[in-house]
């Protein structure tokens, strides 16, 4: 009975997340496995792993052959790489500790670019917020000028209409008082 390290779709129409799990290779994808070893989700950036390091490092000194996918997230995590260094061990190129130190130093390296990435995007949407929080200040600004600008030319209209309706009360009291003496 061959068997698959692969993964098994969940989820919903167009946001799917999947389960690592150990099948046998005749069996459907989504159908019946032996074990389910982790989840991979896509969904998220960057991709969520989680991953029974060990029942995976098991499975594959076993014989399971990974799925391309499958092979990707496992080289990802560290599983492959702990698997080379094993069979190095195997072959006597170096012993158990030798091999253990150059894990923990790929381990770290790789952690590190790792968080280079989730800091890079994360600076990346704190400058695209500020960019915006200033960009809305300025249209604000823009507005409250314009506002400003309206209401002063409005105040301005207003007195100017004030001032004429005081200039024409004061023209026909001052007319009359012009004829009244004229028509004695």
């Amino acid at each position: 009975m061959p068997v698959k390290i692969r993964l098994a779709r969940h989820g919903r129409k167009r946001n799917a997340f999947y389960h690592i799990v150990v099948a046998d290779s005749r069996a459907p994808r989504d159908g019946k496995y032996i074990e389910r070893i982790g989840s991979y989700n896509p969904n998220t950036n960057p991709a969520t792993i989680d991953l029974n390091f060990d029942k995976a490092l098991n499975w594959l000194t076993n014989g399971a052959q990974p799925t391309d996918t499958a092979r990707a997230i496992l080289s990802y995590k560290g599983v492959m790489m702990k698997k080379h260094l094993l069979e190095g061990v195997k072959k006597g190129a170096f012993d158990e500790a030798e091999a253990e130190k150059r894990f923990e130093a790929w381990s770290s390296q790789k952690e590190q670019k790792i968080q280079a990435k989730v800091d890079g995007l994360q600076g990346d949407a704190d400058a695209a917020a500020k960019e915006n929080l200033e960009r809305e200040a300025k249209i604000n600004s823009e507005r409250a000028e314009a506002i400003a600008k309206r209401n002063s030319e409005l105040a301005a209209e207003a007195e100017a209409a004030k001032a004429e309706a005081e200039a024409t009360e004061e023209a026909p009291a001052e007319e009359g008082a012009d004829e009244a003496p004229a028509a004695e």
